[in-house]
């Protein structure tokens, strides 16, 4: 058993609350990523499962057994820390080997343990080389082979892969999937990346201010937000939020005096209200259209081409909108254009509580 439950747990810093009544399951085998920005929690979560920080209130069970005030090394669990946290001085074998024969493994049992690991991480080559003979990736691969080799039950990831260049991140990114795969192990992993965390997550848990706001697969995130911060927080571009004021026949409108209709679902969730709401809607939702309905009339200011794709911007009453086109669209600054909206797939949000009144009914 690999499962991890988190009970009410808190943790104060003195005055600051860092950690407020946390309830959380992970099941044996998931790939489950804590995600938040700064100060939001999530390192201070890993490191009291860790072991590392003591909790000021709850308890945590791994695989049934209550560890919350037991030592980190009789938890049964491997971390791989943001810094490599490697011994300069010893050899990349010496180095994954440490943490083995501290607890007296046997040598044959070590030989074999760094072996395997090595080669999972295609590091064979380098087991002869110290720290500094490497480059940050490769480091990186030492760190995680040096977890991998304990053999735990949970192996946690603290910001790895935040010191590597993009290209180095995408291949790490790949290779910790590929890694949590082979070896059916449940593995919790933090970030403040959004993208880190869609791309890698079987499950994101979404924290703010010590608290979580939301969890579940990346996609019921990303196309179910319960609120607005959630929503904001995940996607790249970031979602667009315009104020809107629904009416009595089925629409909103916007700032500008704009009209969109709004879907039977989103209208039916809106009710008879007639208070300003906010309507999210993703750069993606947006797409060429002159004889939409549900669409926008947009003067275009910006153009943003990233190869495949075109990045567009317009104003929309006092808000900046970006919409992303087809790479060939044409578009040009200052020019009008209109754009259609898949407004199956934007959200009406509740704009004095945050929450959302509406979300997508497709996953796709």
């Amino acid at each position: 058993m690999g499962n991890l439950t988190l009970s009410d747990i808190h943790k104060h810093y003195g005055t600051v609350h860092a950690v407020r009544g946390v309830d959380l399951e992970i099941a044996e085998g998931e790939l489950t990523v804590l995600v938040g920005p700064s100060g939001c929690g999530k390192s201070t979560l890993l490191r009291a499962i860790a072991g590392l920080e003591v909790v000021s209130k709850g308890r945590i069970d791994i695989a049934g057994r209550d560890v919350t005030y037991l030592c980190p090394r009789d938890r049964d669990l491997a971390m791989v820390f943001q810094s490599y946290a490697l011994y300069p001085y010893l050899t990349v074998y010496d180095n994954i080997a440490f943490g083995l024969r501290a607890r007296r493994a046997p040598k044959a049992e070590i030989e074999r343990r760094v072996r395997q690991a090595a080669e999972k991480l295609a590091i064979s080559e380098l087991l002869a080389r110290y720290p500094r003979e490497l480059s940050g990736g490769q480091r990186q691969r030492v760190a995680i082979g040096r977890a991998i080799v304990r053999e735990a039950q949970l192996y946690l990831f603290d910001e790895p892969l935040s010191n590597l260049d993009a290209k180095l991140r995408d291949e790490m990114r790949e290779e910790i999937k590929r890694l949590h795969r082979e070896l059916g192990k449940t593995f919790i992993y933090v970030t403040h990346d959004q993208i880190e965390a869609m791309t890698l997550a079987d499950r994101i848990v979404l924290l703010r201010d010590g608290v979580i706001e939301q969890e579940g697969a990346p996609l019921e995130l990303f196309e179910r937000p319960v609120n607005q911060y959630v929503a904001g927080f995940l996607g790249s571009p970031a979602m667009n939020f315009l104020p809107a004021r629904p009416t009595r026949d089925g629409a909103i409108v916007l700032e500008d005096g704009q009209r969109v209709p709004l879907t039977p679902a989103q209208q039916a969730a809106c009710g008879e209200r007639c208070e300003l709401l906010i309507w999210g809607v993703r750069a993606q939702h947006f797409r060429m259209d002159r004889a939409s309905d549900a669409g926008l009339d947009a003067s275009i200011e910006i153009v943003q081409p990233t190869g495949n794709r075109m990045i567009v911007s317009f104003t929309i009453g006092k808000r900046r909108v970006l919409a992303e086109l087809d790479a060939h669209a044409p578009v040009g600054s200052d020019k009008t254009i209109r754009l259609g909206v898949a407004m199956d797939r934007t959200i009406l949000i509740d704009s004095e509580t945050g929450l959302t009144l509406s979300t997508s009914s497709s996953l796709s």
